[in-house]
């Protein structure tokens, strides 16, 4: 009789991008093989971010923006905790691309994050530090914000 491995496969995460990651970041995320739903893919451009984030939460996707001000918007803010959504902000002063690629490359710490906290939550994922973007494939690192 074989013995099962007690080793527990990470749980799938579907990534949504809020409408402002444009098209660039979930085809990097995609080409990387993550599952991704994309904003424009469900919702039409003027759809307000509490709607969005509660389906986000109905489906238990993992949304990730790049819209640091969610987190000071008390309506958007209520919504993310009733909806018990897990929301990302993807920090810094880059482009989609760059974004993107920071976050595939730090995509094994965002994946133990998730599996270590419980929606809802508001978290950071920042890109390296400026020495650390030197050298390629270094990841960035995953905060709680609220």
């Amino acid at each position: 009789m074989k013995k099962q491995s007690s080793t527990k496969r990470p749980p799938e995460f579907t990534f949504f991008t809020d409408r402002d990651l444009g098209n660039t970041v979930p085809d990097i995320l995609r080409g990387a093989g993550l599952p991704v739903e994309k904003h424009d893919d469900h919702f039409g451009p003027r759809t307000p971010d509490t709607e969005w984030l509660r389906v986000v939460g109905l489906n238990d996707w993992v949304a990730l923006t790049h819209n640091k001000r969610i987190r000071y918007n008390l309506l958007e803010q209520t919504t993310v905790m009733r909806a018990r959504v897990r929301l990302l902000v993807l920090v810094g002063n880059a482009s989609h691309r760059e974004l993107a690629m920071n976050f595939v490359q730090t995509v094994d710490k965002v994946l133990r994050f998730l599996g270590e906290h419980h929606p809802p939550f508001i978290a950071r994922v920042y890109r390296p530090t400026p020495v650390a973007l030197v050298s390629q494939g270094v990841p960035g690192r995953v905060e709680l914000w609220v």
